[in-house]
């Protein structure tokens, strides 16, 4: 899944792709490189970030959806919380619901999603991204992860949503500390009896900055270690990410020596 942030102030491309000519051109460049999934956002959700106005954000994103509807086959996703946006992409040719409230932020949303038969991405996130890493606090943060996920599952699948259109994101640096990220990202697998893809957004986060003492234009090696750590757990189905070039090298060396460890294990 390539990042696609149309917005001033994300915290690793902020401001770069705010123009709809330039924010198409890049999705298809990310395409080109070997996205599966192109994820749009138009409001920021890095820490301390306020949120966007509705029609901001509609011009934002819907401008680009659709001109990508219309340039690629590639699957359009957008990163949104509110109803209204999503319809709006879904309308001009998105396919996927990715919510950092895990569609719990906007009581529209799963029937949104219903009327749409789209997929959803249900993150976790404690708090709100203006707040979220103020001193958040977890008694066992993989367990009262696994318990959001599953109580969210069967909410939304109550609300009409087909249970395969679900995946799930542990939401890596949303309400988290260093070592909140660390538990979860040793323990991925934890997260493979719930049965629903895992999408994994490590890329360039801030704990990679905590444990390399690197900016975030210099956090590409640690991304992809990360990611690696996701892979070797059988638990990550989707690798939410800037850099799509050498992610998509990561995943296919990593298939390649995989498939022949198993295969030397078990003749």
């Amino acid at each position: 899944m390539g990042i696609v942030n149309v917005t001033p102030d994300s915290f690793s491309d902020g401001g770069r792709f705010t123009q709809t000519d330039i924010a198409v051109a890049h999705a298809l460049k990310l395409a080109e490189h070997g996205a599966d999934i192109l994820d749009i956002g138009g409001e920021s959700t890095r820490p301390g970030s306020q949120p966007v106005a509705l029609d901001e954000e509609l011009s934002r994103v819907v401008p680009v959806v659709t001109a990508l509807a219309k340039q690629t086959d590639v699957a359009l996703s957008i990163d949104t919380s509110k109803a209204d946006v999503a319809r709006a992409c879904l309308d001009s040719g998105a396919h996927i619901i990715n919510d950092v409230t895990g569609l719990a932020g906007d009581a529209l949303m799963p029937k949104i999603a219903r009327q749409f038969n789209a997929g959803v991405i249900v993150m976790h996130m404690q708090g709100i991204p203006a707040t979220m890493q103020v001193a958040p606090h977890y008694g066992d943060v993989v367990a009262e992860v696994h318990q959001f996920f599953h109580d969210r599952i069967v909410a939304l699948t109550a609300a009409g949503l087909a249970y395969d259109t679900i995946a799930i994101d542990p939401g890596i640096g949303f309400g988290k500390t260093r070592d909140h990220n660390i538990a979860l990202l040793s323990h991925l697998a934890t997260f493979n009896g719930l049965h629903r893809p895992l999408c994994l957004g490590v890329s360039r986060k801030g704990f990679l900055g905590k444990v390399l003492d690197r900016p975030v234009d210099q956090r590409l090696a640690g991304s992809l270690a990360a990611a690696a750590v996701g892979l070797s757990q059988g638990a990550v189905q989707i690798l939410r990410v800037h850099d799509v070039a050498e992610t998509r090298d990561l995943v296919r060396v990593w298939d390649v020596l995989a498939r022949r460890v198993a295969f030397d294990i078990s003749a």
